[in-house]
This record gives structure tokens, C-alpha cells and sequence, in this order.
């Protein structure tokens, strides 16, 4: 039987880790098995230039702050060494970032994430690691806004030149 002691700092594990994964708006679970310390150490730089929460915990604990915001089924993923990566701004960052370091190292895996109050896979997670960012998607959208204008000003000059005679054209003779 753990001691009142440990027992309070599980607690205070779980009520945080609750507190992350509640403000956050996405989160991915991973096997962290096979990084070696240098890549470690890169991947948590981009992390935490990425604003994006990166820990170490004990499965049972992290099960049961999953549970606490509804994300259960996050359970059946936690097994072996794993880690969780938590944002509260970006919700595509922790799975390019893990993604990344995934496709280098052959044992480092996604396990599964959650996005929008739900569970998705590591298909999802993958899948979610593909969408570009938020200034990359706004960039795209004002392209897409802006094009038609464009084309449209493009027609209209093309139209009014059209029209013009140039000055130096001779003069059409007048029929009597």
C-alpha cells in the first residue's frame, strides 16, 4: 500500500495533467522507445518553442487524467514507455512535431491523439500532422479570395484596351 504521501503527489499529477489536457485543444500519445538523447533533446526544443507540453508519465496516470476529460479510450493505446505531447494553440503542431520524429526513428511511434473531444488513432493523428498551419491555411485562403479579383481586374483591362484605338493608327475613312 502506497504511503499518504506518494499517494498525494499521483494526485497532483493526475489534477494537473487533468488541467493540461482539459485547456488544451489537441494531444498526441507516443512510444518514445529508441530516441536517442540528442534527438530527445532537439524534439522537446521544438516543443517548447512550439508551446506545446511534453511529458513523461506513468501510463496508470495519465489513464486516469484522460478519464477525468473524457478521453477513455485513450487507455487501450497506453502501454510500453510512453509520452504525452499537449497544446493549448495549435492543435496540428504536437503531431507534426511528433510525426517528424517518428518517420526518422524506426521504434519511436504515434500511438493516438485527441482532437475536438474525441479519440482519433494514429491514422488520425497522421492524417492531422499532414494539415498546414494557421498562417499557411489563412495564406491560402486569401489567395483564394484574392485570384478571382484579380482575373476579374485583368479582364476589365483587357476589355478597355480592347476598345482604344492607338494614337498613332491612321484614321478610319469616313463613307460618304
Amino acid at each position: 500500500m502506497p504511503s499518504k504521501t506518494i499517494l498525494e503527489q499521483k494526485q497532483q499529477i493526475v489534477a494537473e495533467l487533468t488541467d493540461k489536457i482539459k485547456k488544451s485543444v489537441s494531444g498526441v500519445v507516443v512510444n518514445y522507445q529508441g530516441i536517442t538523447v540528442e534527438d530527445d533533446t532537439k524534439m522537446r526544443k521544438a516543443m517548447r518553442e512550439a508551446g506545446i507540453s511534453y511529458q513523461v508519465i506513468k501510463n496508470s496516470l495519465t489513464g486516469r487524467a484522460c478519464d477525468n476529460c473524457g478521453y477513455g479510450d485513450i487507455k487501450q493505446y497506453l502501454s510500453g514507455m510512453t509520452a504525452i505531447a499537449v497544446s493549448e494553440s495549435d492543435a496540428v503542431a504536437p503531431a507534426k512535431i511528433l510525426k517528424e520524429y517518428a518517420d526518422k526513428i524506426e521504434s519511436f511511434k504515434i500511438l493516438a491523439g485527441y482532437i475536438d473531444g474525441g479519440v482519433i488513432d494514429a491514422e488520425g493523428v497522421e492524417r492531422l500532422a499532414k494539415i498546414p498551419n494557421k498562417e499557411t491555411l489563412i495564406m491560402q485562403l486569401l489567395v483564394c479570395i484574392r485570384s478571382p479579383l484579380v482575373n476579374f481586374v485583368y479582364v476589365l483591362d483587357q476589355a478597355s484596351k480592347a476598345g482604344e484605338t492607338p494614337a498613332d493608327a491612321p484614321e478610319a475613312p469616313a463613307e460618304a
